[in-house]
C-alpha cells in the first residue's frame, strides 16, 4: 500500500509516545507517575457529567448544525462577555469536536500551499504538523528565556519574508505554560493585522492562567484584535478531555467558509457533548471550574519547590496552563535520555523537549501538574532520587 508523503513527514508525537511506554510499565505491575500528558485528573464538572447523563436517557441524537447548536454558541459568547469583558456575535463562535479540530478548520480556511506561517519556538507540536499538512512553510521563530519562550514584535519583524501569511500563538503556552504579555500581544496582532496576515490565537489554557493583583482574570487576544482567529477549549479549564469539544471564534466574513469546511470535514461537532457542555457556564460550574485553577496553583508550588531542590531549574516559571519547562543540560544527558532514563529507572513519565521544536530540543523536559498533588509530590521525589544517581 502507499502512503502518502503527507502521512509519512508527520513526526510522532512524543508525549503520546511515552505514554505508550508508560501503559507497558504498568501492565507489568509498576506504579508508573505521569507527568507527561496535559489531562487534568479532575474530570468535567459533576454539574457538567450529571447532565451528560440526562442528555443520553433514550432521547434521539441527531445531527446538530454544523457550525454547532445555537444555544451553546450563545453560551460561549455569554462566557466572553461575563469572565472577558469583550462582546462576541454568537455568529462567530464556531463549536468544533475539540480544539484540534477548530485548527483543522481554521488552518484549511487561511492556509494555502506555498504561504509561510511563524510560530514560536518551543511550540505545541501538532499546531505544525497540521500547517504543513495543508502545504504551507512553517518557521519557526527561536525565542528565549527573556522573551519567556514566546513571539515578540522584535522576532516577528526579523522572521517576516514575502511569503509570510500569518502568525500562529499559543497564550498560555504548551510547553512552558508562559503566556504573552498583554502589550506584546497587542503589538504583535496589530503588527501581523498592518501587514494584512491573519492571526491564529490558541486560548485553551487562557482561563487556567493567573490573575492580576486585583483579582481579575486575563484578557482574550479578542480584546485588542477583533479579527483574530481565538482557539479555545472544553479540555483544560472544564476538564472534559475525553469529550473532544471545543469552540473558535473567527471574523464574521470567514463564518461561511468555516461552515462549508466544518460539513465536509466533520459533520458537527458531539451532540449528547454540546447538550451536557450548556452546564459548563451555570455558576455550580464555574465555582468548581474556578477552585480547580486554584488547586493548580498549588500544585505548581510543589513542582517549582521541588525542582528547585533537586537542581533542575526553571528559566520561566509558568503563569498559566499547567505545565513546568525545565532545564536538564546540567545532568550531562540530552533531555531524550533524560526521560528514557526517568520512565524506565523512576517510574515518571515526562515529554523530551524534541517534541516541541528545536531550539530546546535537547535541553529541556516538559512536566505536567495536572496530576494530583500525591502523585506530583511522588513524582518529584522519584526525580531527586534518580537525578542524585547521575551525579
Amino acid at each position: 500500500m502507499r502512503i502518502s508523503q503527507r502521512a509519512r513527514s508527520v513526526a510522532p508525537f512524543y508525549a503520546m509516545e511515552f505514554g505508550k511506554h508508560a501503559a507497558a510499565l504498568e501492565a507489568e505491575g509498576h506504579h508508573v507517575v505521569k507527568l507527561n500528558l496535559g489531562e487534568p485528573d479532575f474530570g468535567a464538572p459533576p454539574a457538567v457529567r450529571e447532565a451528560m447523563r440526562e442528555a443520553m436517557d433514550g432521547r434521539p441524537m441527531a445531527y446538530t448544525a454544523a457550525l454547532g447548536l445555537p444555544a451553546l454558541r450563545q453560551a460561549i459568547a455569554g462566557f466572553y462577555r461575563d469572565r472577558h469583558g469583550v462582546e462576541v456575535d454568537p455568529g462567530r463562535v464556531v463549536v468544533t469536536a475539540g480544539a484540534s479540530a477548530a485548527l483543522v478548520l481554521a488552518t484549511a480556511a487561511l492556509v494555502d500551499p506555498g504561504d509561510e506561517v511563524l510560530i514560536a519556538d518551543p511550540s505545541y507540536p501538532c499546531n505544525r504538523q497540521i500547517v504543513e499538512s495543508f502545504g504551507a512553510r512553517v518557521t519557526l521563530v527561536p525565542t528565549t528565556a527573556e522573551s519567556r519562550y514566546q513571539l515578540d514584535t522584535a522576532s516577528v519583524r526579523a522572521h517576516w519574508t514575502d511569503d509570510t501569511r500569518g502568525l500562529m500563538i499559543a497564550t498560555p503556552s504548551n510547553p512552558t505554560g508562559t503566556s504573552v504579555p498583554a502589550d506584546e500581544l497587542a503589538a504583535l496582532c496589530g503588527l501581523a493585522r498592518e501587514r494584512e496576515a491573519w492571526r491564529i490565537v490558541d486560548e485553551i489554557y487562557l482561563d487556567l492562567s493567573d490573575h492580576d493583583g486585583r483579582g481579575r482574570p486575563p484578557r482574550t487576544a479578542l480584546t485588542y484584535d477583533p479579527d483574530a482567529v481565538v482557539i479555545n477549549s472544553f479540555s483544560k479549564y472544564f476538564g472534559m478531555t475525553g469529550w473532544r469539544l471545543g469552540w473558535c471564534v473567527v471574523p464574521e466574513p470567514l463564518v461561511p467558509a468555516m461552515e462549508r469546511l466544518a460539513q465536509n470535514y466533520f459533520l458537527c461537532a458531539s451532540t449528547p457533548a454540546q447538550h451536557a457542555a450548556l452546564t459548563c457556564f451555570t455558576p455550580d460550574a464555574l465555582v468548581v471550574c474556578e477552585a480547580r485553577r486554584a488547586e493548580f496553583l498549588q500544585r505548581r508550588a510543589i513542582v517549582l519547590d521541588g525542582l528547585e531542590r533537586i537542581g533542575l531549574p526553571v528559566p520561566v516559571p509558568p503563569d498559566g496552563a499547567f505545565y513546568v519547562y525545565f532545564d536538564v543540560s546540567g545532568t550531562g544527558l540530552t533531555s531524550w535520555q533524560f526521560c528514557e532514563r526517568a520512565l524506565h529507572e523512576a517510574h515518571v513519565a515526562l515529554t523530551p523537549g524534541r517534541d516541541f521544536g528545536v531550539g530546546t530540543a535537547e535541553t529541556h523536559v516538559r512536566l505536567s501538574y495536572a496530576a494530583s498533588a500525591e502523585e506530583l509530590r511522588e513524582g518529584v521525589g522519584r526525580l531527586g532520587k534518580f537525578v542524585a544517581t547521575l551525579r
